[in-house]
Order: C-alpha cells, then structure tokens, then sequence
C-alpha cells in the first residue's frame, strides 16, 4: 500500500518562497505519475504539477512561471519549489501518485491518481 508523506508548508509574506517535499514508501508501478494538488477553502481540489517516471513534467499556467516540480526517484520523492508566492497561493497542498499509461504521459487528472497524502498548508500573506 503506497504512503505518501508531504512536508515543507508554512506561512510566508507574499513574493516568499516555499519547497514543498513529498516521499512515497514505493512506487505503485514503474510507469508513474507524481502530482502535486492544492485546495483552498470553498474550492476544487486543482491540479498544480506533474512529473512522471519518464521525466515528463507539466505545470498549470496560472504557476508555471513561478513553481516547479522535480524529483529523485531514488529516494521515492517529489519537490515543489514554489517561488514568488501569492496570497491566492493559499491552499492544502496534496501530493499524489498514479500509473502512468504505456505511451501516455502524465496528467494532472484527479481520477488518475490513486494515492494521496494528507496535505501540508501553505498560507500566503499579503
């Protein structure tokens, strides 16, 4: 049964960064997909980045000029450097982890992802 375990939130001045860390007890499959989401009160849950066992990666428009995800996949972790931070960047950030499809790279589809941690908060002020 994969855990996921994610770490690095906390409350920081707008323009601050945060690195969000996530660390899964194993891979589900050796095609997968690591995601980060985040939900704010009242909100979705929406995705934010993906990267995948091939090296694939993808992040939301609305913070792909200030986020970015990467991972070590010998140590079974995914990071998010989130920089130049916003107050709408507040939200409980979740990590997830899916299969990645044979040909199919990854998507930040909620219901492609089987595993979930239980959030860290990142809180934003102005």
């Amino acid at each position: 049964h994969v855990q996921l375990v994610e770490s690095g939130g906390g409350s920081v001045q707008s323009g601050g960064s945060l690195r969000l860390s996530c660390v899964a007890s194993e891979y589900s499959s050796g095609r997968y997909c690591m995601a980060w989401f985040r939900q704010a009160p009242g909100n979705e849950r929406e995705g934010v980045a993906v990267i995948g066992d091939d090296r694939s990666a993808w992040s939301a428009d609305s913070v792909n000029d200030r986020f970015s995800i990467s991972q070590d996949s010998a140590k079974k972790e995914v990071y998010l450097q989130m920089n130049s931070l916003k107050p709408e960047d507040t939200a409980m950030y979740y990590c997830a982890q899916g299969v990645r499809d044979f040909g199919r790279g990854c998507y930040v589809n909620r219901a492609d992802f089987g595993y979930w941690g239980q959030g860290t908060q990142v809180t934003v002020s102005s």
